[in-house]
C-alpha cells in the first residue's frame, strides 16, 4: 500500500486541498452535534421558539458549509483516483515493452490484459473513494471521541471499553479478505485469457465447430470466479455484520447507561441528545472504516499483482546508452550458441559461425526446426546468446544501446503484422515522421498501391484488428511497404512472397530486389526458387551449419541441399 500512496506524491497540492475540505466536511458534522444539544437545552427544553429558529438557523449554515468541502472533497479524490489510476497503467506497460518476448512466451496475454482493466480499477476506487472514507470515517471518529469525552467522560470510557471488542474481528477477518480477494483476481484474469485466446482464434473454433465445448470450459471459468467470489464476499459480509453488531450492541448500552444518567440529573437531556449523535457517528465510522478495510484488502491483492509486472526484470537491456559509429553493416557469427530460457531442452543452436559482407544477400534454408527463425531473433536481441558472440560491423551486440542496434533492422516476417489502425498507420510504423507522398511511393514500391486504391477509404481505411479486412497476400505487401519506408540498412525477410499468388509473387519480388539494392539481407526461404541467386545460401538443420556456397556449389557439395532442390526444382 505504500507503494500505491507513494503514487499521489506528484499530485501534492491536490491533496492537500482534498484533505482540508475532508477535513472541513468532517468537522460540521462534529459541529452539528452541538447544535443538537443547543436545540434541545434552549429550544425545546426551555419553551423558547426564538432562540430554537436562531440555532436552526446556525445549524443550516454549518450544512451549506459542509456540503460545499463535501464537494471539494468528492472531486479531488475522485480526480485522484482517476489519475493515479492511468499513472500505474502508463508505468505498467511501459515496463512491459522493455521486457523480451521470453516473458511473453510464458504469460498469457489476456492474464496481463486482466491487471490493466480489473486491478487498476480496484486500486482507483480505494483512491477515489475507499481512501477518502477512511480519511473522513477517522477524522470523525477521532473528533466524536474528543467531544464524548467533553460531554460525559463517563459514558465515553465504556464506549472505550467496546472500541477493543470491535477491533478483534477487523484483526481476525481483514487477512482471510485479502487472501481469497487476491484468489477471485487471479481467477477473473484466467477468465480473460480464456476470452482472449478463443476470440482471436474465432475462426478455429467455429472451422472445428468447438463453439459447444469452449462455451462449457468459459462456463467452467466462470464458476470458479463465481467460488472465489462467494469466498471473499462471505468473509468481507461476515466482517461487515460483525462490526455493526458489535458497534450498535455498544451504542444500545450506552444510550441505556446515559437515559439513567438523565434522569439521575447527571447530565442533561441536551447533552445526552449530543452524547448519543456522537456516539452513533463515532459508531458508523468504525463500520465504514471496517468496510473500507475489507476494500484496501481487495486492492492490497491488486498491488501486489501489478507490482509483480513491474518487478519482473528485464532480461535484454543495454549495457551502454552511449551511440556507437556503425560504418558498416556486416554481420558475423562466432561459434554461437543458444538454448531458449528456461526451456530445458537441448541448445537450438550449436557453435554457428556465419559471415555476412555488407551489401551481400544470404538465405538460409533447412527443414522446421533448423533454427533459422531463431537466428532471426537473435539478430534482433529479443533473446541473447550463452556462448559465442554476433557482431555488427565492428560491435558486440551487447555493447550496442538496444534502440540503436534494432534501428538497423527491417523485418518482414511470414506472418504479417498489421494492427487495428488505418492503411497510413500501418505502413508507416517502422517511421511515423513519413510524409504521405513517402508512404504511397513505398507501396507503390511494394505493389500495394493498387488495392490499396480500392479500399473503402483508400489509405485511411481502418483494417481492423490483425488486418482482418485483407487477404495473406495484401497483408504481406503492406508488411513489405513498411520495411521499404523505413529504410534501414539490413533487411531480414522471413519467407517474404510466401503468401503470394504467382502474379503478385513476380511483382513483389522485382519490389525486393530494388529494395536489396546495397542492403545486407538475410532470407529464410522454404521454397528455393526464392534464392537460387542469393550471393551466399547457408544450409542448417539441428541447430547448426552443415553446408554454406552457392546453389551451384551446394548442389555437388551437400546432400540435403541437393535433396530439397530435386523435390522443389526438378519437374
Amino acid at each position: 500500500m505504500r507503494w500505491l500512496f507513494a503514487h499521489l506524491l506528484p499530485y501534492k497540492a491536490r491533496v492537500v486541498i482534498a484533505l482540508v475540505a475532508l477535513s472541513i466536511a468532517a468537522a460540521s458534522w462534529l459541529v452539528m452535534g452541538q447544535g443538537v444539544k443547543l436545540v434541545v437545552d434552549e429550544g425545546f427544553m426551555a419553551d423558547n421558539a426564538a432562540r430554537l429558529d436562531q440555532v436552526m438557523l446556525v445549524v443550516l449554515a454549518i450544512a451549506v458549509a459542509g456540503s460545499v468541502a463535501a464537494f471539494f472533497r468528492f472531486y479531488l479524490m475522485l480526480w485522484l483516483g482517476e489519475r493515479v489510476s492511468a499513472d500505474i497503467r502508463n508505468e505498467v506497460y511501459a515496463h512491459l515493452l522493455s521486457l523480451s518476448p521470453a516473458f511473453f512466451s510464458q504469460t498469457r496475454t489476456g492474464e496481463v490484459i486482466s491487471r490493466f482493466t480489473s486491478d487498476t480499477t480496484v486500486l482507483q476506487t480505494v483512491i477515489g473513494m475507499g481512501m477518502s472514507m477512511a480519511l473522513r470515517s477517522i477524522i470523525g471518529f477521532i473528533g466524536a471521541l474528543v467531544l464524548m469525552l467533553i460531554t460525559s467522560p463517563l459514558l465515553t470510557l465504556y464506549v472505550l471499553l467496546a472500541v477493543p471488542v470491535v477491533m478483534i474481528p477487523i484483526r481476525v477477518l481483514g487477512p482471510r479478505v485479502r487472501r481469497y480477494s487476491r484468489l477471485s483476481q487471479d481467477t477473473v484474469a484466467n477468465m480473460g485469457a480464456y476470452v482472449d485466446e478463443s476470440l482471436h482464434e474465432i475462426q478455429t473454433v467455429q472451422a472445428y465447430t468447438q463453439e459447444t465445448i469452449s462455451r462449457q470450459s468459459f462456463a467452467n471459468l466462470v464458476d470458479k470466479v463465481m467460488e472465489a467470489a462467494e469466498q471473499r464476499i462471505g468473509y468481507r459480509a461476515l466482517l461487515i455484520a460483525v462490526v455493526m453488531a458489535f458497534s450498535i450492541s455498544a451504542i444500545v448500552v450506552v444510550a441505556w447507561l446515559g437515559a439513567r444518567s438523565v434522569l439521575d440529573g447527571g447530565i442533561s437531556a441536551g447533552e445526552l441528545a449530543a452524547f448519543m449523535f456522537y456516539a452513533v457517528m463515532a459508531g458508523g465510522s468504525v463500520a465504514t472504516i471496517s468496510e473500507v478495510l475489507g476494500e484496501i484488502q481487495k486492492a492490497a491483492g491488486a498491488s501486489e499483482r501489478m507490482m509483480e509486472l513491474l518487478d519482473t526484470p528485464t532480461q535484454i537491456s543495454s549495457t551502454s546508452s552511449q551511440q556507437v559509429d556503425i560504418t558498416q553493416h556486416s554481420l558475423t557469427l562466432q561459434n554461437v550458441t543458444f538454448t531458449y530460457p528456461g526451456s530445458g531442452e537441448k541448445a537450438v543452436l550449436q557453435d554457428v559461425n556465419i559471415d555476412i559482407a555488407q551489401g551481400q544477400r544470404v538465405a538460409l534454408v533447412g527443414p522446421s526446426g533448423a533454427g533459422k527463425s531463431t537466428l532471426f531473433q537473435l539478430l534482433l536481441r529479443f533473446y541473447d546468446i550463452q556462448q559465442g558472440a554476433i557482431i555488427l560491423g565492428q560491435h558486440d551486440l551487447k555493447t550496442m544501446p538496444l534502440k540503436q542496434l534494432r534501428q538497423q533492422f527491417a523485418l518482414v516476417s511470414q506472418e504479417p503484422v498489421i494492427f487495428a489502425s488505418s492503411v497510413l498507420e500501418n505502413i508507416a510504423y517502422g517511421r511515423p515522421d513519413a510524409s504521405k507522398e513517402d508512404i504511397k511511393q513505398a507501396a507503390k514500391a511494394a505493389y500495394a498501391d493498387d488495392f490499396i486504391g480500392k479500399l473503402p477509404d483508400g489509405y485511411d481505411t481502418n483494417l481492423g484488428e490483425r488486418g482482418v479486412r485483407l487477404s495473406g497476400g495484401q497483408k504481406q505487401r503492406i508488411s513489405i511497404a513498411r520495411a521499404i519506408l523505413s529504410k534501414r540498412p539490413i533487411l531480414l525477410l522471413d519467407e517474404a512472397t510466401s503468401a503470394l499468388d504467382a502474379r503478385s509473387e513476380r511483382e513483389v519480388k522485382l519490389a525486393l530486389d530494388e529494395l536489396m539494392k546495397d542492403k545486407t539481407t538475410l532470407i529464410i526461404a522454404h521454397r528455393l526458387s526464392t534464392v537460387v541467386n542469393a550471393d551466399s545460401i547457408v544450409v542448417m538443420d539441428e541447430g547448426k551449419v552443415i553446408a554454406q556456397g552457392t546453389h551451384a556449389q551446394l548442389l555437388n557439395e551437400s546432400p540435403l541441399y541437393k535433396q530439397f532442390a530435386e523435390l522443389q526444382l526438378v519437374s
